[in-house]
């Protein structure tokens, strides 16, 4: 019996600010292509400043998909991106387009690519422990937990990201509660266990990987264009404080990098100044765990600069026009 052939799919990954949006649209055009974002907080609308989103006039220029598809105050989970997604791919490859997926969330990619383990029970009362620990000790000290639990977790969520962190955090203990409680499962090895993994398609990935000096020089200039009040949409505090206005502070979203430290300046915690300072330290801190989670990734094909960059740019078209001839 001869098995059916596999459809390309592109993934492109990459730190924050390095140019994955610029060197998708390229592709996209270059290859009869369409986008999926793979970004958990570029799936909500009305939130554009802080998420980076391409712009409407990026997005008229190829389709994409995965963008504003829940309102914030909305639940969206891996799983639910992964579903929605995946009918996303199976549409592109049925219009025989090319599908390319592009963001940095590694979480996602991975319930998008290698599927999602049947999740464990809670435990009564756990939840609510941990929320209490976030709230009393701080979200840092929750993370650091999770650290401790499953390093490989941690590294792909981010500290302000509680339920995420607290959800990690039940499944790597859950599997101690019926045997030795010693001898838990990080989440990340659970997810060999029953996985729904997506066949049908030979994959090649792309990881940007700039150099560190100038990577973080795109992130604290993005940062603080993000917080600049010469913004004609009048930047992240004014959006942040239209976000409050409709959807309650203790929206989950505004949780994220830079919509946190846009609240605390709203609650007079901070100042903009301050605000810009640590965003910028906070999304350095997140390139470095995207690149520790997707340096796992099997297979990677690094490129060592921006996706705006001409020989970068080169070098990606030559990969993936090579991957369409196998």
């Amino acid at each position: 019996m001869v098995s059916a052939p596999e459809h390309p799919l592109i993934v492109l990954v990459g730190p924050t600010a390095s140019g994955k949006t610029s060197l998708a649209i390229s592709l996209a055009q270059q290859f009869n292509g369409e986008i999926i974002s793979c970004d958990s907080v570029a799936i909500y609308r009305e939130m554009e400043i802080g998420t980076a989103k391409p712009t409407h006039e990026e997005r008229a220029l190829v389709p994409h998909h995965m963008i504003d598809i829940a309102w914030p105050d909305e639940s969206c989970t891996a799983g639910d991106y992964s579903r929605q997604a995946r009918e996303a791919l199976a549409a592109i490859t049925a219009r025989g387009r090319l599908p390319i997926v592009a963001g940095g969330t590694g979480l996602y990619l991975r319930a998008l690519i290698d599927g999602l383990f049947p999740a464990p029970p809670q435990k009564p009362g756990q939840r609510e422990r941990l929320r209490n620990i976030a709230s009393t000790r701080g979200p840092a000290y929750l993370h650091r937990i999770l650290t401790r639990l499953d390093s490989a977790a941690a590294a792909a969520i981010h500290p302000n990201d509680v339920p995420k962190v607290i959800r990690a955090i039940e499944v790597s203990l859950a599997t101690g509660q019926s045997h030795n409680a010693n001898k838990r499962t990080p989440m990340t090895e659970q997810w060999q266990q029953g996985r729904d993994a997506l066949t049908g398609y030979r994959i090649l990935r792309l990881g940007l990987n700039p150099p560190r000096t100038l990577l973080y020089e795109r992130i604290n200039q993005r940062a603080a264009a993000m917080f600049s009040r010469e913004r004609p949409d009048g930047g992240l505090i004014e959006e942040t404080e239209r976000l409050i206005a409709r959807y309650g502070e203790a929206c989950r979203p505004l949780t994220s990098l830079g919509y946190a430290e846009a609240t605390a300046v709203l609650r007079n915690e901070i100042t903009r100044e301050q605000a810009v300072a640590h965003a910028q330290q906070g999304h350095r801190n997140y390139a470095k765990r995207q690149l520790t989670w997707f340096r796992r990734e099997p297979g990677m094909h690094w490129l060592l600069g921006c996706g705006g960059d001409a020989d970068i740019t080169a070098q990606a078209h030559h990969l993936v026009a090579k991957h369409l001839q196998t």
